[in-house]
């Protein structure tokens, strides 16, 4: 109970509960969800799709994020095709409870206004600039996504619809008192123990192997005596990482780099402009833009028609007011218009991928340089940064080339390079070393072009400015190697394996006659206890907590004993003398918490369950069905 408790603690299950869905998946997604057509169909639920084009980049998104998080550990993970259709079918699922738990969201008759999704946009912090929403990042992420405003709002609505149920199944979940209060006790409760160790080394060192037992072990176990499939490789790694250091940099330069450049030191022409929208595209919309643009032309205040009018509700609460823009970051009809104006002026109806604008401008701030001195630091590193780029692009090129003229060896591209030949002595996948463990090194050592026909690889990039070309100068196949030559391994082998059956037979007998009575079996041994000690579930060692706490408790003052291993491997006994009771005070509420998490985290997946047996559920991508 305990460790499922604690697991349920960090389970995906309760991070959906508590979290919204995340904003990378939105954006990567929320187009497609709302997109129609007849493609390719990878999931279906009743009469509603999952089109392929959403799963793959749903599936992509997913794939990006895990990337970001365990770098080379999931790119090795990718290599196996049975974990790739794992994943790929977890993304699926996932995306069919999403659909599932919003039909059943909308059966309910849940809803969500239009006020909650506004709240929620306001509040993301990707919307945000030093502490406050920013309508114009919010508009350039969108347009960056290829979302309208509504289409975005949409998706959100979807996403908070889905919440809302999950977050009224958490809220139904409670824990009682004299239950958190038991649980509680059981968690604090301590165990008084004792210990003895029985070393495996020194039955392993007491076990006696014959010659005949060794072969029999040998031929009975082949796979263990088997010398993978081996290369020799021999290798020229090329990174960029030092040639920084040697590259000089003249004052010069720098100040060359300055004066050509000088846009990058400073600030662009910045705009203030405020604006009404009219979304739409059609000659109904232009007509309401046309007439905004006649009550202005009459007197009417900007600020005020914006807020009554404008279709942007965002800016329009602030009279249409949007932030500070420079070239190359509004819709290009839109930026075109407002750098056009003079300070104070009003456009005319203009035309935008989002609708028509009407912009008045209210501010200009003109372009400023940074003075040299200044930015000097800034200018010899990125002149080092790009010359090292240069120079390494350059050896890069000429590795490429000499490696590929002269495919048999690597000496003439080594002293294009100025670089050293690195070799190997013979090497498995599983063992390769450094950069040669990388998957596209190992994938080309193995190729039939390398290894069989002993040619040089292609360039393979191993991370920004770092490549290396590889070839192997020898290989072996898989095989058994001959009894002769691996006797001595064979023999110590079987000689652990008697050592651990020998000592989990006396643990056995030991046991045996403690929990019998015979207490002097111990001395007849030799052995002895340690000294008591009390642990409680945390404990050091894991393995003996989990054993001393599933013991039953001692009664009569016998101890109740139980066998394990200790960390290094030895057979451990445990005596467990006494069990000591915690004194519980109030409700804790961190296992109040836990415990109601536990019970919601059920409860979700018996809500999915039950949905996905009411539901005809359907992968066609992956050629499974459900009901």
């Amino acid at each position: 109970m305990m460790e499922r408790m604690r697991e349920g603690a960090s389970s995906i299950w309760v991070k959906i509960i508590l979290g919204l869905i995340i904003f990378s998946f939105v954006f990567a997604g929320v187009g497609s969800y709302l997109a129609g057509g007849s493609e390719q169909v990878a999931a279906k639920v009743d009469d509603r799709e999952i089109s392929q084009r959403e799963f793959e980049m749903a599936y992509q998104n997913e794939r990006n994020r895990m990337q970001a998080q365990l770098g080379d550990y999931f790119s090795t993970l990718m290599g196996d095709p049975a974990y790739v259709q794992q994943f790929r079918r977890s993304v699926l699922d996932r995306m069919v409870n999403d659909l599932l738990i919003e039909q059943r969201a909308n059966e309910l008759g849940l809803r969500i206004s239009d006020q909650q999704v506004t709240q929620v946009i306001l509040s993301m912090p990707e919307f945000q600039r030093d502490g406050a929403f920013d309508n114009e990042q919010y508009n350039a992420l969108l347009r960056r996504s290829g979302l309208t405003p509504d289409m975005f709002a949409e998706s959100m609505r979807t996403d908070l619809l889905r919440q809302q149920l999950l977050l009224a199944i958490q809220g139904s979940d409670f824990a009682l008192g004299n239950e958190v209060a038991a649980l509680t006790k059981l968690e604090r409760q301590e165990r008084e123990i004792r210990t003895l160790t029985l070393d495996v080394a020194e039955f392993t060192n007491k076990a006696e192997v014959t010659d005949e037992e060794a072969l029999a072990y040998y031929e009975q176990n082949p796979q263990q005596f088997t010398r993978p499939d081996q290369v020799k490789a021999a290798y020229i790694e090329l990174s960029g990482t030092n040639l920084k250091e040697t590259l000089s940099v003249s004052e010069d330069d720098a100040k060359a780099s300055y004066d050509e450049n000088q846009n990058k030191y400073g600030t662009a022409e910045q705009r203030q402009a405020s604006h009404i929208l009219v979304q739409g595209k059609g000659s109904e919309a232009k007509t309401k833009a046309e007439d905004l643009l006649a009550e202005l032309n009459s007197g009417a205040d900007f600020a005020e028609l914006a807020k009554t009018s404008s279709d942007d509700t965002f800016s329009g609460k602030d009279g249409g007011k949007l932030d500070w823009f420079e070239r190359g970051v509004m819709d290009p009809a839109f930026e075109e218009a407002a750098f056009a104006l003079n300070k104070g002026d009003v456009s005319g109806v203009v035309e935008s991928d989002f609708g028509y604008h009407i912009i008045k401008l209210d501010d200009i701030k003109e372009p400023t340089v940074k003075p040299f001195a200044e930015v000097r630091d800034e200018i010899f590193a990125e002149l080092r940064e790009q010359r090292a780029a240069e120079a390494f692009y350059d050896l890069q090129t000429q590795l490429a080339e000499k490696a590929f003229e002269m495919p048999d060896t690597l000496e003439d591209a080594a002293t294009a390079v100025d670089a050293t030949i690195q070799t190997t002595d013979f090497i498995s996948q599983s063992d390769a070393p450094g950069v040669l463990a990388n998957p596209a090194v190992l994938q080309a050592l193995y190729s039939p072009e390398v290894r069989e026909d002993g040619l040089n690889s292609d360039i393979i990039e191993l991370g920004p400015e770092h490549v290396v070309v590889v070839r192997v100068d020898d290989s072996r196949p898989e095989m058994v190697l001959p009894f002769d030559e691996v006797s001595a391994n064979v023999k110590q082998q079987l000689s652990a394996v008697k050592g651990e059956e020998a000592a989990n037979a006396k643990a056995d007998e030991l046991v045996a006659a403690l929990r019998a009575g015979n207490t002097q079996v111990l001395a007849d041994e030799g052995l002895s206890f340690s000294e008591p000690e009390t642990i409680n579930r945390m404990g050091a060692d894991r393995q003996i907590a989990q054993v001393a706490f599933g013991l039953a408790k001692p009664a009569d003052d016998a101890p109740v004993y139980g066998v394990t291993r200790d960390m290094t491997g030895n057979m451990l006994i445990i005596a467990l003398d006494n069990v000591v009771e915690a004194d519980v005070d109030g409700v804790d509420q961190q296992m109040s918490q836990q415990l109601e998490q536990m019970h919601a985290q059920q409860d979700v997946m018996a809500t999915l369950d039950v949905l996905r047996n009411a539901a005809k559920v359907s992968y066609p991508v992956l050629d499974t069905t459900t009901h």
